[in-house]
């Protein structure tokens, strides 16, 4: 454990903890990136507990936060991003200090700040973008179109419209390969009728 008292090692933990952080607010619910900001969390929060840092430096982590998370529910908020990303490479830059100057290296600080910057700023601004396209697929077109039953239909079943299979019922029982014409939907189920007399 004593590799993870140089303050190198402890600047790259820190980062990664920030970055796995960061990327765990812009898209929860997967858990992996939750895990490894947690895994990191408790290697580089021994290093801290056992090197000197700048408090100072630790509130302008802290503070770092707002304009990343002002930012990220706003199209069109990238001077919010552009700020946060500064405030964070500042604080882990100065957060680790010998004799008052920062002990990290200043090769790895540059370079490691500028793949941070640029990686998150890459991720966030893709992530945001996905976020608010709008779906391509008019769920409401499908309405009034004709399809063709793959299964038997009544309380549940499968139809074919447009080369797609959705999920679907009916009022009546439909047979397996007749032609449906869709009435309504419920979400992603499609609500159908025979069109075989029609």
């Amino acid at each position: 454990m004593d590799i993870l008292l140089d303050p190198n090692v402890a600047y790259l933990l820190l980062v990664l903890m920030t970055l796995l952080a960061l990327l765990a607010i812009i898209t929860p619910g997967t858990g992996v990136l939750e895990v490894g900001t947690l895994f990191s969390l408790v290697l580089a929060g021994y290093a801290v507990y056992n090197i000197s840092f700048n408090w100072w430096a630790l509130l302008i982590l802290f503070v770092s936060l707002a304009p990343f998370i002002y930012g990220i529910r706003k199209p069109k908020r990238e001077a919010f991003l552009v700020l946060s990303i500064l405030g964070f490479v500042a604080g882990s830059v100065f957060f680790f200090t010998e004799n008052g100057k920062p002990a990290v290296h200043p090769l790895l600080a540059v370079v490691v700040s500028i793949v941070y910057a640029v990686s998150l700023w890459i991720v966030i601004r893709k992530t945001l973008q996905a976020a608010h396209v709008r779906p391509v697929h008019d769920l409401g077109s499908l309405i009034g179109q004709t399809g063709e039953a793959r299964t038997n239909i009544h309380a549940d079943g499968s139809v074919q419209v447009e080369g797609e299979l959705w999920s679907a019922r009916s009022e009546q029982a439909i047979p397996i390969g007749s032609r449906v014409r869709i009435v309504n939907r419920d979400g992603f189920v499609l609500l159908v009728e025979s069109d075989d007399k029609k």
